[in-house]
Order: C-alpha cells, then sequence, then structure tokens
C-alpha cells in the first residue's frame, strides 16, 4: 500500500493510494463472505457456492465494488497518516484502475485544513482600554439588584396595564387561515416588550383575566416570511393570568438580605470593587479580542466551506437548545420570526467563519512560535473542570479518553496563543494617537 498527494489547489488536495493485488483479493475475500448469501448459483444451497462460480456467474468484478467498500476506509486512515494531512469534508472518490495483477489505485479528492499566511502578529497596535466605576454605575447595579430580587405576583383585581406580564393562549389567522408559528398555549409575554407583531400589546392593555377577545394587526412590510408581508391578521387570544412586579425597598436590610454587609454603605462599596474588577476583565478580554482581530486582519487563508458549515452546525444546535431551556422548540421559533432553517444558518455564517479563521491563524501562530500545553497546566485544567463539576479530580480523570485530553491541551493552547499574541501588542491611547496624528498633518501643511 502506498499514499501520495498528487495536487494541492488551496485547502483542496488530489490523493492517490495505491492497494497491492495481494490486499485487492484479500478485500474481494471479504467481500465474497460478507455478500455471498445474496447470490443464487444452480446446483448449490443459497450462500453455499464458492467463489470462483459467482464470479464464472456474475463476472470476475462482481465482488469489486463492495471489496472497494471494505478496503477504502481501512487505507485512507493509514494514508492520512502517512501523509500528514488534515482532512476537514468527507472525501470524493474516483477508481483510477483496479486489477487482479496490477492491484487498486484510488483517486481522492478532500478538503484539508488550509495553510495560513501569517502577517504581523506580534507588535500589533491596539487601544488601550482603562476600567473604570462610575456612581451611576453603581446605582444602574443597585437597581439590577433591587429588579432580580423583585417578586411576582399574581393581579385579579385589575386589568392588564404596560409593564405586567401575561400567560395566554393565542392562535393566528390570515385571510382566516391559520398559519405556520402562529400558535401557543401558556405562553408568557410582557406587555411593552416589543416581542411580538407592532400593536399585539397595546390590545392587550385593559383586558382581564378569563377574557377571550381577538387582536387585529398587520405584518409589517419588511416581514421575513414572504407570504406574511403586509398581511392583515387576527390572533385570537385568551388571557389566563396577569402578573405584576413588586421590587423591594433599597435600605440596610435589603443589604443584608442579598449580601454578607450590614449596612448599604457597606454593600454599595463592595458592589464598586466587584463591578471593577469584573470590568478590569472585560477589558483585557476585548484588548485580546483587538489583538487577535489584527493578527487575524495580516493573515491570509482561504477557508473550506465545510469548516465553516460544521461550526454553523454547532451553533444551531446550541441555539436549539437555549430556545428548549426557554419552553420553546426551534420551529416555532421559527415560524413566529418568519425565517427558515436555512435562513438561520445564513444569520450564524459570518460570525461561523470568523471562528474558523480565528481557530486557523492562532494554530499556525502557536506552530511557529512553539506554543504548547505542558503537563502541569493540563492538571489544573483537569483540577478546575473537576471541580466545576462538584467532583474528585481523581474520579474527573477516570471519565477522560484521551480524545477529550487532546481537546483540553487545543484549549490551553489557543488561550496561551491569545495570552502571546495580547502580551506582544503595543498598548496606546486612542487620544495620544488623535494628538500624533494632528500634529503630523499640521507639520505637512507647514
Amino acid at each position: 500500500m502506498g499514499a501520495k498527494v498528487v495536487k494541492v489547489d488551496g485547502y483542496k488536495t488530489n490523493l492517490e493510494i495505491s492497494i497491492s493485488p495481494e490486499e485487492l483479493k484479500d478485500g474481494i475475500r471479504r467481500a465474497y463472505n460478507k455478500t455471498r448469501g445474496r447470490y443464487n448459483i444452480q446446483g448449490f444451497r443459497k450462500g453455499k457456492a464458492p467463489q470462483y462460480m459467482i464470479e464464472r456467474v456474475y463476472g470476475t468484478g462482481v465482488f469489486f465494488e463492495e471489496a472497494i467498500n471494505i478496503l477504502f476506509p481501512e487505507h485512507y486512515d493509514k494514508a492520512i497518516d502517512e501523509t500528514g494531512i488534515f482532512p476537514v469534508d468527507r472525501p470524493s472518490i474516483d477508481i483510477k484502475d483496479i486489477d487482479l495483477e496490477k492491484g487498486l489505485v484510488i483517486v481522492v479528492d478532500v478538503d484539508v485544513k488550509p495553510e495560513v499566511k501569517l502577517g504581523k502578529y506580534k507588535g500589533v497596535e491596539i487601544e488601550k482600554i482603562e476600567a473604570k466605576v462610575s456612581a451611576a454605575d453603581v446605582v444602574g447595579a443597585l437597581d439590577a439588584e433591587v429588579k432580580k430580587n423583585a417578586r411576582t405576583i399574581t393581579v385579579e383585581d385589575r386589568p392588564v396595564k404596560n409593564d405586567d406580564t401575561v400567560i395566554i393562549d393565542f392562535e393566528g389567522f390570515v385571510d382566516g387561515e391559520a398559519f405556520e408559528g402562529g400558535k401557543a398555549e401558556g405562553h408568557q409575554l410582557k406587555i411593552g416588550s416589543g416581542q411580538f407583531i407592532p400593536g399585539f400589546e397595546e390590545q392587550i392593555i385593559g383586558r382581564g383575566a378569563g377574557e377571550e377577545f381577538d387582536v387585529s394587526v398587520s405584518f409589517p412590510e419588511d416581514y421575513q416570511a414572504e407570504e406574511l408581508k403586509g398581511k392583515p391578521a387576527v390572533f385570537k387570544v385568551v388571557l389566563h393570568e396577569i402578573k405584576e412586579t413588586e421590587l423591594p425597598v433599597l435600605d440596610d436590610e435589603f443589604a443584608k438580605d442579598v449580601s454578607e454587609f450590614d449596612t448599604l454603605a457597606e454593600y454599595k462599596e463592595d458592589l464598586k470593587k466587584s463591578m471593577l474588577d469584573s470590568r478590569k476583565k472585560e477589558a483585557e478580554n476585548a484588548m485580546k479580542d483587538a489583538a487577535l482581530s489584527a493578527a487575524m486582519d495580516a493573515a491570509e487563508v482561504e477557508i473550506p466551506p465545510a469548516m465553516v458549515d460544521r461550526r454553523i452546525d454547532g451553533q444551531v444546535k446550541d441555539f436549539e437548545m437555549r430556545l428548549r431551556y426557554q419552553g420553546m422548540q426551534l420551529e416555532q421559533y421559527l415560524g413566529m420570526i418568519g425565517m427558515d432553517e436555512a435562513g438561520l444558518r445564513e444569520q450564524f455564517r459570518p460570525t461561523s467563519t470568523d471562528q474558523v479563521k480565528s481557530q486557523l491563524v492562532v494554530e499556525a501562530i502557536s506552530v511557529r512560535e512553539g506554543i504548547e500545553a505542558s503537563d502541569e497546566e493540563l492538571e489544573k485544567k483537569i483540577d478546575e473542570a473537576a471541580k466545576n463539576y462538584g467532583m474528585k479530580p481523581e474520579d474527573y480523570r477516570k471519565n477522560l479518553n484521551e480524545e477529550y485530553m487532546s481537546y483540553m491541551k487545543e484549549g490551553i493552547v489557543y488561550e496561551k496563543t491569545i495570552d502571546f499574541i495580547y502580551d506582544n501588542a503595543v498598548k496606546t491611547k486612542k487620544a495620544k494617537k488623535a494628538a500624533r496624528d494632528d500634529e503630523g498633518k499640521a507639520s505637512e501643511q507647514g
């Protein structure tokens, strides 16, 4: 058996796999053992006819296709190891030659991980971000904490008003016909959130629990579902329950309830410190993103569509899972916004493409700079993961296989490479840079 790369054009690779006559004959023998029960040969019970008799009746190539199905996966895996290519899509194969005396030659077309032409990634210039927390920020955080600790109570002595949350059943009709995605039961809707078609929520205001009524609206002209654009619709609505939010009083007692402090003043001070720590981390992450973006912009790489499609698959699955946590199916959500799954996938394409490019660029930098994951770093990562799952590290390790360990190492290398780009970046204040630019322009004009 032998394999060689015949042609490389960007990420498209042409691979030739040669299988010896002996290996081909062994594959044919295995194909015979696997499929002989399919053939009826006069004078033999079904499945008992010898190989040469089946070949005499059906032709010498009767087992070729099945033999290729058996041999190709085995030899393709060996060819990948031998040539060092990294396939990112399913291969397309063509039989160049098959002969019992010469053997089998398979030509494989496959998309592989592309080569990255790195540009500048050390010393990229990024804007330095200063982390600050103002008094207004603290007030906003306190307000959010108050709302988080609010009680939701059911009201029965008044109709719906703005900012209430209602529990409704609804079904929508256009031209008297129900349309896909326009029906739900027990749906929770906050009035004023703008979640529904314009005009829908306003017509619930003033209604009482237990009422059944119609809501008349028109779909926007730019609505994504072509068949619903600009169409008038009627929703039959059943209002089951009205809820309102009751906010706690912001005082020392509130501070005691939500924190370890006895006074509101102490709680505010700690909140400010926590916010500043968080913003410092956010600022650092933003600067890391900027440094990575600069390195990506400087790099050249032709991205295989298959890599992007796989990333989109993951994005759609994650999105579908988040919807399920909210009690909604993907089909229902798509129906509500007038979009199909193909449209959703296209929405994910730009971010998925960026993610694939960042992965490829970071990997290329890590190889060039010799960045690796040490045993100590891997052990630390395992300990952190075990802690997150509430397990002892030794018990968590029992569930780890080589594939997952390799995945963890890749994550460590990725993080270290991002840190490397960031640590080597030039952080400048935008105001100073602008001042230098202005000085330069003035001297040119002078």
